[in-house]
């Protein structure tokens, strides 16, 4: 019995450089890498945080590399660190061939987040050759020197693996359901019925490696499931037979490429009342919890159970983990610091893994002796058939038990006693019909025009053709088109292609989606050379025209983020319809590039699920929105865009709202019903049960910005406020009054106004807010049976207060009025309301939908009124550094609020000045030194005015504060309306149309000129006041000296 060799399993991390999406993101990289072991990543929001990981091998093949004359990435010279395809593979492919010649079994798995290079590690692109191909041809090169004493036979099988079930990229037939996972005493869990193909070149691999990409790109178009979300396995088994000893080496090479690192996780069902979408995270889920296992194995912890069985792909990884194999591992990573959490999650997968221990063994067998064995098992079992009867129900199971053991044991002796030649000889005749076959195609290629697919996996684009033969090529679903298409929303005669006269046209049949370079198309179209097409909800495809049209075209360009983009863009979604631009540095907004990334990655799949609902009759109607696309926070700062999507009823107008993890979690239990329908099977499920239905609830529709800073200076504030939504328009107008009042209710005037809000400081502030109405509800309008509910934050509440619900009312009459108190006025809450606006939103209710509100349980009260400011030491947020978007306009408005801060300060002196004033003037009272010698009509002058005259002798200062009072009212109402201007003018966006480009400029213009005038005015009028009463002070101080000079 061979001894077995016990080894952990190897590992390797490779960076790729940044991809097109992170440059254009301005991407920092987070990763650097040390002594070809370890790799350390910096964790972006706090560079100096950072965390340190040793593997077996470190790759660095971000930077320093540049292309030879075959189109080869190579090193730039000694001085750089790049790893190339060569490196990667005289350190790991060449390990898997070592252990396969040495009889061992070899597994190599590429594991990381999609678009993080793990197909570019295993396959490679163009010149530049992966693992895979580089390991089949150098197998091959070392058999050519094969001895006269020894045969050595490869075979090579293909398959992929889609939602636990499994597919075989080589086999002509498709069975439903896919292939069945077995589990043989000999072999452990193999695949039944995969087609094992015998090679006897490396052109008859790579042949082999066509058809199965072209057959796994076939079925993600008929099923719209992209490669990123499918495990591609390929299995190499590799024998040496010695024919003197009768002694056989057989290696299975597994070539392992997971699907994308990101899809394990849980977040896909976040905040879902439905199950995790379908079993297509249940593979690689389950491969985690195999890992982790055997990592606690190897350190010596105790478990229970390893769960294998849980998922096909672990199943048939058994023997690569912690069995019968040497394994390698090659995690690849993304520099990018805005795939930090993936690039971390990736690490830390990896560290687990490398301390698995496999227990591997040379796999040999003695041919001639394992023919014998098997010819005297099956004399045993034909002797057991004949001494059973012929009668009884144990005895007829029996008999089919042992006739099944019987025909088994059968085949396998076939199998083995067929010559190996005669083996290949079959296979190269399938062989030489495919070579066939790509040799016509690639003769096609030069003389007509036709389309390729392009997906959103790279090895996948280019891999189907159409061609447009001279006439007219029907393209659809039914057998009888020319060109034969499957796919979501693709009808059985979906559109005509024409290549007549030179030219090539398209015309849609009747309701058939057709578009060309991102915008749908009703008519016949003339297409031209590098046009993109989608037919369908998601058959992308590139036109390339006549052979005369071309030239050294690169087609790479138009990838498939190209044709997302084109869509988003006619639908009004663009980087700079996001605002993207808004940083001064001329650096994309990496949150918002993240957004946009969203949005295009949602688009097909939107698509589909519409298709989906169309066929299965559900009635819904699905559309991508931007959330926060306009909207502001209290401060006025942009909040934080996030994609969402909208899903209306088409009968009962109900709407839901649902988040991007919400929809791709319900868009994989669509797939799973409409797979059901596909194969005509039942699709009935339990309403509650079904992805496509939701219980109602209540939307949210709108929001406005209500400045408090009137409030600060104890003056009433009525506002007729928009409502606006996510995209800038009006939902709704509200009608809200903001009451300082007394403890009792009563409002106050304007003489009870503060000239400066730290008077405010310490003391009690009670206020009232109002909301009357709420006019032209566009909720209400489109369906009668809604109804509307407002709510509002304040401060440091901790809950949103409601209004009552109002139902089938455009113009709602709300009336309600909440009191505020806050007890102890803090430097915070004062600031608060100087610098923050009261957001208040509009949310629409639905016929059977729970009502919004809180309950007095959530809020503090004192004397029944909601407190607020109620933290003794209330921490106060960061301060935010001053946007980088900040217009120059609203540069300028601060510098008037800073003017006014000066304002203040001088009328603080005035006021300080009379005080002084009227201390001397108290020393000017009778019998007092001078004084005594005044007469008795002086007296009379001098003496004490009686209660009754009291406020005429106070009167110049109580006129002067109020003056200084109503200019700054009027100051502040007119800085509300440019504040609420200048956050409208902000939000405005350019139109797509570059005919209606000059009047928008000049709307602009005319906008900013009459913001910057009613800006000018305020200050000049506000100026103006202030001098007068500084004037009419002074004037009376002199009044005042002159007076008290005369005195003898």
């Amino acid at each position: 019995m061979e001894v077995p060799s016990f080894e952990s399993v190897k590992v390797a991390v490779r960076v790729r450089p940044f991809n097109q999406r992170e440059k254009n993101a301005g991407s920092r990289c987070v990763i650097s890498m040390h002594s070809g072991t370890t790799t350390i990543i910096h964790d972006p929001k706090n560079p100096e945080h950072m965390k340190t990981f040793t593997f077996d091998l470190a790759y660095w093949s971000h930077s320093g590399f540049q292309r030879d004359k075959d189109g080869v990435l190579i090193s730039t010279g000694s001085n750089s660190d790049f790893a190339g395809q060569k490196d990667v593979f005289r350190d790991l492919g060449q390990g898997i061939l070592d252990s396969a010649w040495q009889g061992y079994n070899a597994t190599l798995l590429a594991y990381g987040q999609t678009g993080s290079g793990k197909s570019y590690s295993m396959i490679g692109y163009g010149a530049d050759k992966g693992i895979i191909p580089n390991v089949c041809e150098e197998l091959f090169k070392a058999t050519e020197n094969k001895e006269k004493n020894q045969q050595y036979q490869v075979t090579f099988s293909m398959l992929e693996i889609y939602n636990e079930e499994v597919r075989d990229l080589l086999s002509k037939t498709k069975k439903p359901r896919g292939l069945k996972v077995r589990e043989d005493q000999h072999q452990g869990f193999y695949v039944d019925g995969l087609t094992s193909v015998p090679c006897d070149s490396y052109a008859q691999i790579e042949r082999l490696m066509e058809q199965g990409i072209k057959a796994r790109t076939t079925a993600a178009t008929s099923m719209n499931a992209t490669s990123s979300r499918s495990h591609m396995v390929i299995t190499i088994q590799f024998k040496q037979v010695f024919l003197d000893g009768d002694l056989t080496k057989q290696s299975i090479i597994n070539l392992v490429d997971l699907a994308g690192s990101e899809r394990q996780k849980s977040s896909g069902s976040e905040g879902d009342r439905l199950r995790e979408g379908s079993r297509v995270n249940l593979s690689l889920t389950t491969l985690g919890n195999v890992i982790s296992a055997l990592a606690d194995v190897a350190m010596g912890k105790r478990v229970l159970h390893i769960p294998y069985r849980d998922s096909v792909l672990t199943r048939l990884l058994q023997s690569a983990l912690g069995g019968n194999s040497k394994t390698i591992m090659i995690a690849a990573i993304s520099p990018a610091d805005i795939c930090y959490e993936e690039t971390l999650s990736t690490l830390r997968y990896a560290e687990r893994t490398k301390k698995i221990k496999n227990k591997a063994v040379i796999n040999t067998s003695p041919t001639e002796k394992l023919i014998k064995q098997l010819k005297a098992e099956n004399n045993r079992l034909l002797s057991r058939l004949a001494g059973l009867g012929n009668s009884g129900k144990r005895v007829a199971d029996k008999t089919r038990e042992l006739e099944h053991l019987l025909a088994k044991n059968q085949a396998r002796l076939q199998t083995i006693q067929i010559t190996w030649e005669h083996q290949l000889e079959e296979a190269q005749k399938e062989w030489e019909e495919q070579y066939s076959t790509i040799t016509q195609e690639r003769q096609m290629m030069k003389a007509f025009p036709y389309l390729f697919n392009v997906n959103e996996d790279p090895q996948l684009t280019g891999v189907l053709k159409h061609f447009i033969l001279a006439g007219s090529s029907n393209v659809g679903q039914a057998a009888s088109n020319k060109i034969i298409l499957q796919g979501l929303g693709i009808s059985d005669k979906h559109a005509t292609f024409t290549n007549m006269d030179g030219e090539v046209t398209v015309m849609p049949q009747s309701k058939c989606r057709v578009v060309v370079n991102g915008v749908p198309t009703v008519t016949k179209t003339k297409l031209q050379h590098l046009d993109r097409v989608i037919l369908g909800s998601n058959s992308a495809y590139l036109y390339i025209g006549f052979p005369s049209e071309r030239s050294n075209d690169d087609v790479t360009r138009f990838d498939y983020d190209f044709f997302q983009s084109e869509l988003a863009a006619a639908e009004g979604v663009s980087m700079d319809k996001l605002g993207a631009g808004n940083k001064r540095d001329g650096k994309v907004d990496p949150s918002v590039l993240a957004v946009f990334q969203d949005y295009i990655k949602l688009i097909p799949l939107v698509a589909e699920a519409n298709q989906m609902s169309k066929e299965l009759m559900k009635g819904l109607i699905l559309e991508l929105k931007v959330k926060n696309l306009t909207s502001s926070d209290s401060k006025g700062y942009d909040l934080q865009k996030e994609v969402i999507v909208k899903v209306t009823h088409r009968e009962t107008r109900e709407v839901w709202i649902w988040s991007k993890a919400k929809f791709i979690n319900r868009k994989y239990l669509m797939e799973e019903i409409y797979r059901h329908f596909l194969d005509g099977e039942d699709i009935g499920v339990a309403q509650e049960d079904d992805p496509f239905w939701d219980p109602v609830e209540a939307i949210h529709l709108g929001s406005a910005h209500v400045w408090l800073q009137s409030l600060a200076y104890c003056m009433k504030l009525e506002e007729q406020a928009e409502l606006l939504n996510s995209e800038g328009l009006e939902e709704a107008v509200v009608l809200i009054n903001i009451i300082p009042c007394s403890s009792t209710g009563q409002a106050y005037s304007e003489d009870d106004m503060v000239i400066d809000p730290l008077e405010l400081l310490g003391k009690r502030i009670d206020f009232q807010i109002q909301i009357l109405k709420c006019l032209g509800v566009k909720w209400l309008q489109e369906d009668a049976r809604r109804g509307i509910q407002i709510g509002y934050k304040i401060y440091d509440l901790q809950t949103t207060l409601y209004t009552k619900p109002v139902w089938k009312t455009v113009n709602a009459k709300i009336e309600e009025t909440i009191h505020f108190v806050a007890l102890n006025a803090s430097h915070e809450f004062l600031n608060y309301l100087q610098k923050n606006a009261l957001i208040v939103d509009l949310w629409g209710l639905q016929e059977g939908c729970a009502e919004l509100n809180c309950t007095q349980k959530e809020l503090t009260t004192w004397e029944g009124h909601v407190m607020v400011d109620v933290k003794t030491s209330p921490a106060e947020a960061a301060s935010q550094a001053t946007s980088n978007q900040m217009a120059e306009l609203y540069l300028k408005l601060l510098k008037l609020e800073e003017e006014t801060e000066v304002l203040r300060n001088r009328n603080r002196a005035l006021r300080e000045e009379n005080v002084l004033l009227k201390d001397s003037l108290r020393g000017c009272a009778p019998g007092q030194g001078r004084y005594h010698k005044l007469s008795n009509k002086s007296r009379i002058i001098t003496q004490p005015a009686s209660h009754k005259d009291t406020p005429q002798t106070c009167s110049p200062r109580t006129s002067y504060d109020a003056d200084f009072a109503k200019a700054l009212k009027v100051f502040y109402q007119r800085m509300n309306i440019v504040r609420g201007q200048f956050l409208k003018l902000r939000h405005y966006r350019p139109p797509d149309d570059d005919q209606m480009l000059r009047p928008f400029i000049q709307r602009q213009s005319h906008l900013l000129k009459d913001i910057g005038e009613l800006l000018e005015d305020s200050l000049w009028k506000l100026k103006n006041d202030v001098a007068l009463i500084v004037k009419k002070k002074r004037e009376s101080l002199v009044h005042t000296k002159y007076r008290g000079s005369s005195f003898p």
